[in-house]
Protein backbone atom coordinates (compact mmCIF):
# COMPACT_ATOMS: atom_id res chain seq x y z
CA UNK A 1 0.00 0.00 0.00
CA UNK A 2 2.84 2.35 0.89
CA UNK A 3 4.52 1.49 -2.42
CA UNK A 4 1.37 2.41 -4.35
CA UNK A 5 1.15 5.74 -2.54
CA UNK A 6 4.80 6.43 -3.36
CA UNK A 7 4.21 5.71 -7.07
CA UNK A 8 1.13 7.93 -7.05
CA UNK A 9 3.10 10.85 -5.61
CA UNK A 10 5.92 10.33 -8.11
CA UNK A 11 3.44 10.31 -10.99
CA UNK A 12 1.88 13.52 -9.71
CA UNK A 13 5.29 15.24 -9.57
CA UNK A 14 6.02 14.15 -13.14
CA UNK A 15 2.66 15.55 -14.20
CA UNK A 16 3.56 18.98 -12.79
CA UNK A 17 6.89 19.10 -14.67
CA UNK A 18 6.79 20.08 -18.33
CA UNK A 19 9.72 18.21 -19.89
CA UNK A 20 9.60 20.34 -23.04
CA UNK A 21 10.56 23.48 -21.13
CA UNK A 22 12.30 22.05 -18.09
CA UNK A 23 10.14 24.11 -15.72
CA UNK A 24 7.03 23.64 -13.68
CA UNK A 25 4.01 24.79 -15.65
CA UNK A 26 2.38 27.87 -14.07
CA UNK A 27 -0.22 26.50 -11.69
CA UNK A 28 -1.71 27.04 -8.23
CA UNK A 29 -3.44 23.80 -7.26
CA UNK A 30 -3.92 24.87 -3.63
CA UNK A 31 -5.82 27.97 -4.78
CA UNK A 32 -7.82 25.76 -7.14
CA UNK A 33 -8.90 23.66 -4.13
CA UNK A 34 -9.86 26.72 -2.09
CA UNK A 35 -11.84 28.17 -5.04
CA UNK A 36 -13.78 24.95 -5.61
CA UNK A 37 -14.45 24.64 -1.87
CA UNK A 38 -15.80 28.20 -1.77
CA UNK A 39 -18.11 27.49 -4.71
CA UNK A 40 -19.64 24.60 -2.78
CA UNK A 41 -20.32 26.51 0.43
CA UNK A 42 -21.67 29.78 -1.06
CA UNK A 43 -24.47 29.62 -3.61
CA UNK A 44 -23.76 33.19 -4.81
CA UNK A 45 -20.04 32.62 -5.40
CA UNK A 46 -20.43 31.22 -8.92
CA UNK A 47 -21.95 34.46 -10.25
CA UNK A 48 -18.79 36.29 -9.14
CA UNK A 49 -16.36 34.06 -11.05
CA UNK A 50 -18.43 32.70 -13.94
CA UNK A 51 -17.03 35.26 -16.40
CA UNK A 52 -13.46 34.68 -15.25
CA UNK A 53 -13.16 30.91 -14.86
CA UNK A 54 -13.69 28.12 -17.36
CA UNK A 55 -13.02 24.40 -16.81
CA UNK A 56 -9.72 24.63 -18.70
CA UNK A 57 -8.58 27.46 -16.40
CA UNK A 58 -7.86 24.80 -13.77
CA UNK A 59 -4.54 23.00 -14.10
CA UNK A 60 -5.48 19.84 -12.20
CA UNK A 61 -7.66 17.58 -14.46
CA UNK A 62 -9.77 16.51 -11.47
CA UNK A 63 -10.53 20.13 -10.69
CA UNK A 64 -11.60 20.72 -14.28
CA UNK A 65 -14.20 17.96 -13.96
CA UNK A 66 -15.46 19.28 -10.62
CA UNK A 67 -15.80 22.84 -11.90
CA UNK A 68 -17.64 21.58 -14.98
CA UNK A 69 -20.12 19.81 -12.66
CA UNK A 70 -20.61 23.03 -10.67
CA UNK A 71 -21.11 24.92 -13.94
CA UNK A 72 -23.76 22.42 -15.08
CA UNK A 73 -25.67 22.69 -11.81
CA UNK A 74 -25.72 26.48 -12.02
CA UNK A 75 -26.89 26.48 -15.64
CA UNK A 76 -29.74 24.17 -14.64
CA UNK A 77 -30.53 26.41 -11.63
CA UNK A 78 -29.85 23.59 -9.15
CA UNK A 79 -28.34 24.11 -5.69
CA UNK A 80 -24.59 23.61 -5.37
CA UNK A 81 -23.11 21.80 -2.37
CA UNK A 82 -20.98 18.73 -1.69
CA UNK A 83 -23.96 16.36 -2.12
CA UNK A 84 -25.27 17.84 -5.42
CA UNK A 85 -21.77 18.14 -6.90
CA UNK A 86 -21.01 14.51 -6.05
CA UNK A 87 -24.33 13.45 -7.55
CA UNK A 88 -23.67 15.41 -10.76
CA UNK A 89 -20.22 13.84 -11.08
CA UNK A 90 -21.83 10.43 -10.63
CA UNK A 91 -24.28 11.19 -13.45
CA UNK A 92 -21.32 12.25 -15.60
CA UNK A 93 -19.54 8.99 -14.66
CA UNK A 94 -16.63 11.02 -13.30
CA UNK A 95 -16.96 10.66 -9.52
CA UNK A 96 -14.36 7.91 -9.19
CA UNK A 97 -12.00 9.76 -11.55
CA UNK A 98 -11.88 12.80 -9.24
CA UNK A 99 -11.17 10.78 -6.08
CA UNK A 100 -14.70 9.92 -4.98
CA UNK A 101 -17.07 11.72 -2.63
CA UNK A 102 -14.32 11.87 0.01
CA UNK A 103 -12.28 14.27 -2.16
CA UNK A 104 -15.32 16.54 -2.64
CA UNK A 105 -15.82 16.66 1.15
CA UNK A 106 -12.10 17.39 1.63
CA UNK A 107 -12.30 20.38 -0.75
CA UNK A 108 -15.20 22.00 1.08
CA UNK A 109 -13.53 21.46 4.47
CA UNK A 110 -10.50 23.53 3.44
CA UNK A 111 -12.34 26.86 3.30
CA UNK A 112 -14.54 28.74 5.73
CA UNK A 113 -15.90 31.48 3.42
CA UNK A 114 -15.88 32.74 -0.17
CA UNK A 115 -14.66 36.23 0.77
CA UNK A 116 -11.56 36.12 -1.46
CA UNK A 117 -12.90 34.02 -4.32
CA UNK A 118 -12.69 36.79 -6.95
CA UNK A 119 -9.06 37.50 -6.08
CA UNK A 120 -8.28 33.79 -6.20
CA UNK A 121 -10.02 33.38 -9.56
CA UNK A 122 -7.89 36.14 -11.10
CA UNK A 123 -4.76 34.31 -9.96
CA UNK A 124 -5.99 31.12 -11.65
CA UNK A 125 -6.80 33.06 -14.81
CA UNK A 126 -3.28 34.53 -14.93
CA UNK A 127 -1.74 31.07 -14.51
CA UNK A 128 -3.95 29.74 -17.32
CA UNK A 129 -2.98 32.54 -19.71
CA UNK A 130 0.69 31.98 -18.87
CA UNK A 131 0.32 28.28 -19.76
CA UNK A 132 -1.33 29.19 -23.05
CA UNK A 133 1.50 31.61 -23.88
CA UNK A 134 4.10 28.92 -23.11
CA UNK A 135 2.29 26.49 -25.39
CA UNK A 136 2.01 29.16 -28.09
CA UNK A 137 5.70 30.09 -27.85
CA UNK A 138 6.77 26.44 -27.85
CA UNK A 139 4.76 25.70 -30.97
CA UNK A 140 6.20 28.69 -32.81
CA UNK A 141 9.72 27.84 -31.65
CA UNK A 142 9.41 24.27 -32.93
CA UNK A 143 8.16 25.42 -36.33
CA UNK A 144 10.86 28.12 -36.55
CA UNK A 145 13.54 25.41 -36.33
CA UNK A 146 11.87 23.57 -39.23
CA UNK A 147 13.54 24.86 -42.41
CA UNK A 148 10.65 23.60 -44.55
CA UNK A 149 8.28 26.12 -42.93
CA UNK A 150 7.86 29.46 -44.71
CA UNK A 151 8.83 32.22 -42.25
CA UNK A 152 6.32 34.74 -43.60
CA UNK A 153 3.49 32.23 -43.18
CA UNK A 154 4.76 31.39 -39.69
CA UNK A 155 4.68 35.08 -38.73
CA UNK A 156 1.09 35.34 -39.95
CA UNK A 157 0.16 32.20 -38.00
CA UNK A 158 1.88 33.52 -34.87
CA UNK A 159 0.11 36.86 -35.11
CA UNK A 160 -3.24 35.16 -35.73
CA UNK A 161 -2.84 32.76 -32.81
CA UNK A 162 -1.78 35.54 -30.45
CA UNK A 163 -4.72 37.69 -31.57
CA UNK A 164 -7.11 34.76 -31.02
CA UNK A 165 -5.62 34.19 -27.57
CA UNK A 166 -6.03 37.84 -26.56
CA UNK A 167 -9.61 37.96 -27.86
CA UNK A 168 -10.61 34.90 -25.84
CA UNK A 169 -9.19 36.31 -22.62
CA UNK A 170 -10.21 39.96 -23.06
CA UNK A 171 -12.83 41.07 -20.56
CA UNK A 172 -14.45 44.49 -20.67
CA UNK A 173 -15.71 45.54 -17.25
CA UNK A 174 -18.85 47.60 -16.70
CA UNK A 175 -18.79 51.25 -15.63
CA UNK A 176 -21.20 53.30 -13.55
CA UNK A 177 -23.37 55.49 -15.80
CA UNK A 178 -22.22 58.83 -14.31
CA UNK A 179 -18.92 58.66 -16.22
CA UNK A 180 -20.73 57.87 -19.48
CA UNK A 181 -23.22 60.71 -18.92
CA UNK A 182 -20.34 63.14 -18.35
CA UNK A 183 -18.65 62.04 -21.59
CA UNK A 184 -21.92 62.35 -23.50
CA UNK A 185 -22.51 65.85 -22.13
CA UNK A 186 -19.00 66.91 -23.16
CA UNK A 187 -19.70 65.77 -26.71
CA UNK A 188 -23.03 67.62 -26.77
CA UNK A 189 -21.37 70.79 -25.44
CA UNK A 190 -18.66 70.64 -28.11
CA UNK A 191 -21.31 70.06 -30.77
CA UNK A 192 -23.23 73.11 -29.56
CA UNK A 193 -20.10 75.22 -29.94
CA UNK A 194 -19.80 74.16 -33.59
CA UNK A 195 -22.09 76.23 -35.80
CA UNK A 196 -22.15 73.43 -38.38
CA UNK A 197 -23.30 70.87 -35.78
CA UNK A 198 -20.47 68.45 -36.57
CA UNK A 199 -19.46 66.07 -33.78
CA UNK A 200 -17.27 63.78 -35.88
CA UNK A 201 -14.66 63.96 -38.62
CA UNK A 202 -16.12 66.06 -41.49
CA UNK A 203 -16.47 64.47 -44.93
CA UNK A 204 -16.40 67.82 -46.71
CA UNK A 205 -19.81 67.18 -48.29
CA UNK A 206 -22.40 69.48 -46.78
CA UNK A 207 -25.54 67.40 -47.36
CA UNK A 208 -23.82 64.23 -46.18
CA UNK A 209 -22.49 65.88 -43.03
CA UNK A 210 -25.96 67.26 -42.29
CA UNK A 211 -27.23 63.66 -42.03
CA UNK A 212 -24.23 62.04 -40.31
CA UNK A 213 -22.85 64.98 -38.27
CA UNK A 214 -19.47 63.79 -39.52
CA UNK A 215 -17.83 60.37 -39.30
CA UNK A 216 -18.33 59.35 -35.68
CA UNK A 217 -15.68 57.90 -33.37
CA UNK A 218 -15.70 54.08 -32.97
CA UNK A 219 -17.96 53.66 -36.04
CA UNK A 220 -17.34 51.15 -38.81
CA UNK A 221 -18.50 52.73 -42.08
CA UNK A 222 -18.86 50.62 -45.21
CA UNK A 223 -18.77 52.35 -48.61
CA UNK A 224 -19.91 49.88 -51.25
CA UNK A 225 -20.56 49.88 -54.96
CA UNK A 226 -20.21 47.93 -58.16
CA UNK A 227 -17.02 48.35 -60.25
CA UNK A 228 -16.86 51.68 -62.15
CA UNK A 229 -19.22 53.41 -59.71
CA UNK A 230 -16.32 55.43 -58.29
CA UNK A 231 -16.15 54.20 -54.69
CA UNK A 232 -12.33 54.51 -54.59
CA UNK A 233 -12.59 58.03 -56.06
CA UNK A 234 -15.19 58.86 -53.43
CA UNK A 235 -12.95 57.57 -50.64
CA UNK A 236 -9.97 59.52 -51.98
CA UNK A 237 -12.10 62.66 -52.26
CA UNK A 238 -13.10 62.24 -48.61
CA UNK A 239 -9.45 61.66 -47.62
CA UNK A 240 -8.40 64.77 -49.54
CA UNK A 241 -11.13 66.87 -47.89
CA UNK A 242 -10.20 65.69 -44.40
CA UNK A 243 -6.41 65.99 -44.76
CA UNK A 244 -6.05 68.98 -47.09
CA UNK A 245 -9.08 71.12 -46.25
CA UNK A 246 -9.46 70.30 -42.55
CA UNK A 247 -5.82 69.30 -41.79
CA UNK A 248 -6.81 66.18 -39.88
CA UNK A 249 -4.47 63.15 -40.24
CA UNK A 250 -5.78 60.29 -42.40
CA UNK A 251 -4.41 56.77 -42.94
CA UNK A 252 -5.22 55.15 -46.29
CA UNK A 253 -4.56 51.43 -46.70
CA UNK A 254 -4.64 50.60 -50.41
CA UNK A 255 -4.72 46.89 -51.20
CA UNK A 256 -5.65 47.42 -54.85
CA UNK A 257 -3.31 50.20 -56.06
CA UNK A 258 0.29 51.04 -55.24
CA UNK A 259 1.14 54.34 -53.58
CA UNK A 260 2.19 56.09 -56.83
CA UNK A 261 -1.12 55.24 -58.52
CA UNK A 262 -2.93 56.46 -55.44
CA UNK A 263 -1.04 59.77 -55.38
CA UNK A 264 -1.62 60.24 -59.12
CA UNK A 265 -5.34 60.01 -58.44
CA UNK A 266 -5.03 62.55 -55.65
CA UNK A 267 -3.12 64.91 -57.94
CA UNK A 268 -5.82 64.53 -60.60
CA UNK A 269 -8.46 65.19 -57.94
CA UNK A 270 -6.85 68.30 -56.47
CA UNK A 271 -5.53 69.86 -59.68
CA UNK A 272 -8.36 68.83 -62.03
CA UNK A 273 -6.01 67.33 -64.57
CA UNK A 274 -7.13 64.19 -66.35
CA UNK A 275 -5.61 61.01 -64.95
CA UNK A 276 -4.65 59.80 -68.43
CA UNK A 277 -2.62 62.96 -69.00
CA UNK A 278 -0.87 62.66 -65.62
CA UNK A 279 0.09 59.12 -66.58
CA UNK A 280 1.43 60.15 -70.00
CA UNK A 281 2.79 63.56 -68.98
CA UNK A 282 1.17 65.15 -72.05
CA UNK A 283 -0.34 68.23 -70.40
CA UNK A 284 -1.21 71.40 -72.25
CA UNK A 285 -0.13 74.83 -70.99
CA UNK A 286 -3.32 75.47 -69.02
CA UNK A 287 -3.02 72.08 -67.31
CA UNK A 288 0.61 72.69 -66.36
CA UNK A 289 -0.45 75.96 -64.80
CA UNK A 290 -3.18 74.26 -62.83
CA UNK A 291 -0.85 71.43 -61.74
CA UNK A 292 1.93 73.75 -60.62
CA UNK A 293 -0.52 76.08 -58.91
CA UNK A 294 -2.29 73.49 -56.79
CA UNK A 295 -0.09 70.44 -56.30
CA UNK A 296 1.44 72.18 -53.28
CA UNK A 297 -1.83 71.52 -51.44
CA UNK A 298 -0.80 67.89 -51.16
CA UNK A 299 2.74 68.64 -49.98
CA UNK A 300 2.93 68.20 -46.25
CA UNK A 301 -0.69 67.10 -45.98
CA UNK A 302 -1.25 64.57 -43.15
CA UNK A 303 -2.07 61.59 -45.40
CA UNK A 304 -0.30 58.33 -44.56
CA UNK A 305 -0.39 55.70 -47.30
CA UNK A 306 0.21 51.97 -46.95
CA UNK A 307 0.04 49.81 -50.10
CA UNK A 308 0.90 46.44 -48.54
CA UNK A 309 -0.67 43.78 -50.81
CA UNK A 310 -2.74 41.07 -49.13
CA UNK A 311 -2.83 43.01 -45.85
CA UNK A 312 -3.99 40.88 -42.93
CA UNK A 313 -6.28 42.12 -40.19
CA UNK A 314 -3.46 41.49 -37.70
CA UNK A 315 -0.98 43.65 -39.62
CA UNK A 316 -3.63 46.35 -39.86
CA UNK A 317 -4.18 46.33 -36.09
CA UNK A 318 -0.46 46.75 -35.42
CA UNK A 319 -0.02 49.55 -37.95
CA UNK A 320 -3.24 51.32 -36.97
CA UNK A 321 -2.19 51.48 -33.32
CA UNK A 322 1.14 53.04 -34.30
CA UNK A 323 -0.51 55.55 -36.62
CA UNK A 324 -2.93 56.70 -33.92
CA UNK A 325 -0.25 56.79 -31.23
CA UNK A 326 2.60 58.36 -33.23
CA UNK A 327 0.85 60.35 -35.99
CA UNK A 328 -2.43 61.28 -34.32
CA UNK A 329 -4.50 59.73 -37.14
CA UNK A 330 -8.21 60.60 -36.80
CA UNK A 331 -9.66 58.23 -39.40
CA UNK A 332 -8.57 55.04 -41.20
CA UNK A 333 -9.66 54.11 -44.73
CA UNK A 334 -9.27 50.67 -46.34
CA UNK A 335 -9.58 49.92 -50.07
CA UNK A 336 -11.01 47.35 -50.00
CA UNK A 337 -12.32 44.87 -47.42
CA UNK A 338 -12.56 41.75 -49.62
CA UNK A 339 -8.83 41.95 -50.45
CA UNK A 340 -7.90 41.59 -46.77
CA UNK A 341 -7.23 38.25 -45.11
CA UNK A 342 -7.03 36.73 -41.65
CA UNK A 343 -3.95 34.55 -42.06
CA UNK A 344 -3.06 32.34 -39.14
CA UNK A 345 -6.68 31.49 -38.34
CA UNK A 346 -8.63 28.53 -39.69
CA UNK A 347 -11.96 28.96 -41.46
CA UNK A 348 -14.42 26.63 -43.10
CA UNK A 349 -15.02 29.04 -45.98
CA UNK A 350 -14.35 32.55 -47.25
CA UNK A 351 -17.61 33.88 -45.73
CA UNK A 352 -16.36 32.98 -42.23
CA UNK A 353 -13.06 34.75 -42.91
CA UNK A 354 -14.79 37.92 -44.17
CA UNK A 355 -17.05 37.82 -41.11
CA UNK A 356 -13.98 37.69 -38.85
CA UNK A 357 -12.35 40.60 -40.73
CA UNK A 358 -15.53 42.68 -40.48
CA UNK A 359 -15.95 41.96 -36.77
CA UNK A 360 -12.26 42.75 -36.15
CA UNK A 361 -12.53 46.10 -37.96
CA UNK A 362 -15.46 47.06 -35.76
CA UNK A 363 -13.49 46.00 -32.67
CA UNK A 364 -10.49 48.04 -33.83
CA UNK A 365 -12.65 51.13 -34.36
CA UNK A 366 -13.93 50.81 -30.78
CA UNK A 367 -10.47 50.17 -29.37
CA UNK A 368 -8.87 53.19 -31.09
CA UNK A 369 -12.04 55.31 -30.74
CA UNK A 370 -11.82 56.56 -34.32
CA UNK A 371 -13.99 55.95 -37.39
CA UNK A 372 -12.86 53.28 -39.83
CA UNK A 373 -14.09 53.45 -43.43
CA UNK A 374 -13.84 50.21 -45.39
CA UNK A 375 -14.71 49.92 -49.06
CA UNK A 376 -16.60 46.84 -50.16
CA UNK A 377 -17.69 45.19 -53.37
CA UNK A 378 -21.31 44.45 -54.28
CA UNK A 379 -22.35 41.22 -55.95
CA UNK A 380 -23.59 41.03 -59.55
CA UNK A 381 -27.30 41.05 -58.72
CA UNK A 382 -27.40 44.85 -59.21
CA UNK A 383 -26.35 44.50 -62.85
CA UNK A 384 -28.99 41.86 -63.62
CA UNK A 385 -31.96 43.89 -62.40
CA UNK A 386 -34.52 45.28 -64.82
CA UNK A 387 -33.97 48.91 -65.90
CA UNK A 388 -37.61 49.21 -66.99
CA UNK A 389 -38.45 50.11 -63.39
CA UNK A 390 -36.44 53.31 -63.77
CA UNK A 391 -33.81 54.49 -61.31
CA UNK A 392 -35.00 52.17 -58.55
CA UNK A 393 -34.43 49.15 -60.78
CA UNK A 394 -30.65 49.45 -60.39
CA UNK A 395 -30.64 50.83 -56.86
CA UNK A 396 -28.25 48.85 -54.60
CA UNK A 397 -29.63 47.08 -51.52
CA UNK A 398 -28.04 45.85 -48.31
CA UNK A 399 -28.50 42.26 -49.48
CA UNK A 400 -26.10 43.03 -52.36
CA UNK A 401 -23.06 43.26 -50.06
CA UNK A 402 -20.63 40.67 -51.30
CA UNK A 403 -19.49 37.50 -49.48
CA UNK A 404 -20.93 38.04 -46.02
CA UNK A 405 -24.08 39.30 -44.32
CA UNK A 406 -21.88 39.98 -41.29
CA UNK A 407 -20.61 43.15 -43.01
CA UNK A 408 -24.10 44.62 -42.78
CA UNK A 409 -24.49 43.51 -39.16
CA UNK A 410 -21.14 44.85 -37.96
CA UNK A 411 -21.32 48.20 -39.78
CA UNK A 412 -22.68 51.28 -38.04
CA UNK A 413 -23.26 52.88 -41.42
CA UNK A 414 -23.52 51.50 -44.95
CA UNK A 415 -23.28 53.86 -47.93
CA UNK A 416 -23.67 52.95 -51.57
CA UNK A 417 -22.00 54.90 -54.38
CA UNK A 418 -24.44 54.73 -57.29
CA UNK A 419 -24.36 56.46 -60.67
CA UNK A 420 -27.62 55.86 -62.57
CA UNK A 421 -26.02 57.50 -65.61
CA UNK A 422 -23.80 54.40 -65.94
CA UNK A 423 -26.95 52.36 -66.67
CA UNK A 424 -28.29 55.03 -69.10
CA UNK A 425 -30.76 56.35 -66.53
CA UNK A 426 -30.61 60.14 -66.74
CA UNK A 427 -33.56 61.38 -64.67
CA UNK A 428 -34.62 60.45 -61.13
CA UNK A 429 -38.15 60.05 -59.77
CA UNK A 430 -38.24 63.80 -58.97
CA UNK A 431 -37.31 64.79 -62.50
CA UNK A 432 -33.78 65.88 -61.59
CA UNK A 433 -31.05 65.57 -64.21
CA UNK A 434 -28.61 62.82 -63.17
CA UNK A 435 -26.00 63.36 -65.87
CA UNK A 436 -22.64 63.96 -64.20
CA UNK A 437 -24.19 63.20 -60.81
CA UNK A 438 -23.70 60.42 -58.24
CA UNK A 439 -26.11 59.23 -55.59
CA UNK A 440 -24.62 58.53 -52.16
CA UNK A 441 -27.24 56.24 -50.66
CA UNK A 442 -27.17 55.95 -46.86
CA UNK A 443 -28.81 52.52 -46.58
CA UNK A 444 -28.01 51.90 -42.91
CA UNK A 445 -27.35 54.43 -40.18
CA UNK A 446 -27.35 53.06 -36.66
CA UNK A 447 -27.18 56.51 -35.05
CA UNK A 448 -29.42 58.54 -37.32
CA UNK A 449 -31.43 58.91 -40.49
CA UNK A 450 -31.00 57.26 -43.87
CA UNK A 451 -31.43 58.99 -47.20
CA UNK A 452 -29.81 60.00 -50.49
CA UNK A 453 -27.25 62.71 -51.19
CA UNK A 454 -26.54 63.98 -54.71
CA UNK A 455 -22.94 64.92 -55.52
CA UNK A 456 -21.25 66.06 -58.68
CA UNK A 457 -19.01 63.37 -60.19
CA UNK A 458 -16.11 64.41 -62.41
CA UNK A 459 -14.88 61.04 -63.59
CA UNK A 460 -11.94 62.34 -65.61
CA UNK A 461 -10.58 63.90 -62.40
CA UNK A 462 -11.66 61.06 -60.07
CA UNK A 463 -13.37 63.75 -58.04
CA UNK A 464 -16.65 64.05 -56.14
CA UNK A 465 -17.81 67.54 -55.19
CA UNK A 466 -20.71 69.39 -53.68
CA UNK A 467 -23.09 70.40 -56.51
CA UNK A 468 -22.38 74.10 -55.94
CA UNK A 469 -18.61 73.70 -55.59
CA UNK A 470 -16.67 75.64 -58.23
CA UNK A 471 -13.63 76.34 -56.10
CA UNK A 472 -11.20 74.49 -58.34
CA UNK A 473 -12.31 75.98 -61.62
CA UNK A 474 -10.17 79.11 -61.42
CA UNK A 475 -6.41 79.55 -61.10
CA UNK A 476 -4.89 81.73 -58.36
CA UNK A 477 -4.37 85.34 -59.59
CA UNK A 478 -0.56 85.09 -59.76
CA UNK A 479 -0.81 82.37 -62.44
CA UNK A 480 -3.14 84.20 -64.83
CA UNK A 481 -1.30 85.26 -68.01
CA UNK A 482 1.86 83.28 -67.17
CA UNK A 483 3.45 81.11 -69.87
CA UNK A 484 4.90 77.77 -68.76
CA UNK A 485 7.37 75.81 -70.88
CA UNK A 486 7.26 72.79 -68.53
CA UNK A 487 5.45 71.66 -65.48
CA UNK A 488 8.39 72.33 -63.19
CA UNK A 489 8.47 76.09 -63.89
CA UNK A 490 6.78 78.57 -61.63
CA UNK A 491 6.73 82.40 -61.50
CA UNK A 492 9.84 83.66 -59.77
CA UNK A 493 7.80 85.56 -57.20
CA UNK A 494 5.53 82.62 -56.43
CA UNK A 495 5.22 82.36 -52.64
CA UNK A 496 4.10 78.74 -52.74
CA UNK A 497 7.53 77.18 -53.04
CA UNK A 498 8.47 73.97 -54.88
CA UNK A 499 5.46 71.80 -55.73
CA UNK A 500 6.38 68.11 -55.61
CA UNK A 501 3.88 66.28 -53.33
CA UNK A 502 5.41 64.24 -50.55
CA UNK A 503 2.78 61.88 -49.21
CA UNK A 504 4.33 59.88 -46.35
CA UNK A 505 4.16 56.11 -46.65
CA UNK A 506 3.67 54.24 -43.39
Amino acid sequence: MAEQEKRRRTAKKEQLIDTAFGHLQPQATDIEKVTLGALMIDEDAFSVVSEILRPETFYEPRHQKIYRAIQTLNMNEKPVDIMTVAEQLKRDDELDNVGGAAYIVDLSSQVASSAHIEYHSHILQQKYIARQLISFAGNIETKAFDESVDVDELMQEAEGSLFELSQKNMRQDFVQIDIVVENAMNIITKAAANKDGLTGVPSGYTALDDITSGWQASDLIIIAGRPAMGKTSFALSIAKNIAVDFRQPVAFFSLEMNNVQLVNRLISNVCEVKGSKILSGQLDEEEWKRLDAKVHLLSGSPIFVDDTPGLSIFELRTKARRLVREKGVKIIMIDYLQLMNANGMRFGNRQEEVSTISRSLKGLAKELNIPIIALSQLNRSVDTRDTSKGVDGKRPQLSDLRESGAIEQDADMVLFVHRPEYYHLFVDEHGRDLRGMAQIIIAKHRKGATGDVLLTFKGEYTRFANPDDNSLDALPPQYVGQTFESGMNQPSDDPLGPPPPMIPQF
